[in-house]
């Protein structure tokens, strides 16, 4: 029972932290990159005791190479002076160092290969990490954009299925515009249907007269020679009348 309890825990704990690393990608992608940083740098301890073993088996190297140059003299002196006992020691002493140069050149040359077998791998599995977490970043980055673009359009969809509503508040305020707009475009209308057009004509043609006969009287005081349009106008249509009776005029001998 209590087994059960602690794996229900467990499973509502996993759900959370899963939540909590959906909402937060880049924290995620940190703890992953300072993992990496922490591996590179364990790696790297790892790859600098393996340097130390190749300065190590190098040296040795150098050292029985000396060895060997010094042994091989002292045989070859011996050996023309006569000395073959000390002659017959050098020699087994040299086969002895040429023995283990051999073993440590071999050492050196797999110590180095593995080395530079081991930097290459490091070096490979670096730069596919920086490429993932670039990749990471830009998918994290692409994701953030068209969660925006996606909340964006469902706002503009809610919008625009609210505001095209048949109940919205601004169907109903057209509407209101519409209706009052009507009604005083019946009220013009019938406000100016019911005016008085005869009274108006009379007004006009009282205003003309009276201003055609302040013309006049100025004209007089001033003594500068007037005619009413009135009588302006009915001088020419009498002079066309005489015109017409007389008929056409004859031309004289």
């Amino acid at each position: 029972m209590f087994k059960r309890l602690g794996n229900l825990i467990r499973g509502f704990f996993g759900l959370f932290v899963s939540g909590l690393e959906r909402k937060n990608p880049e924290a995620l992608l940190e703890v992953e990159k300072e993992n990496l940083r922490e591996q590179i740098a364990k790696y790297n301890q790892g790859l600098a005791s393996h340097a130390g073993l190749c300065e190590r088996l190098m040296q040795q190297v150098k050292k029985l190479e000396v060895d060997e140059r010094d042994l091989r003299a002292k045989t070859t002196a011996h050996l023309k002076a006569g000395n073959q006992s000390a002659a017959g020691q050098y020699a087994l002493r040299l086969q002895t160092v040429q023995r283990e140069l051999t073993e440590n050149r071999g050492q050196l040359e797999q110590a180095e290969k593995t080395y530079k077998d081991l930097v290459k791998a490091r070096d490979v599995a670096i730069s596919a990490a920086k490429a993932k977490i670039e990749a990471l970043k830009q998918g994290i980055d692409d994701m953030k954009v068209k969660q925006a673009m996606a909340e964006l359009t469902e706002m503009a969809s809610g919008m625009i299925s609210e505001i095209g509503g048949s109940g919205d508040t601004l169907n109903r305020l057209q509407e209101m515009v519409e209706e009052e707009r009507n009604k005083a475009a019946g009220r013009a209308r019938v406000a100016r249907d019911s005016m008085d057009m005869n009274e108006v004509n009379v007004k006009e043609a009282e205003q003309s007269a009276l201003a055609d006969q302040a013309l006049a009287d100025f004209a007089a005081k001033e003594g500068i020679a007037f005619a009413p349009k009135t009588a302006a106008a009915e001088a020419p249509a009498a002079s066309s009348e005489s015109t017409k009776s007389m008929g056409p005029v004859k031309e004289g001998n």
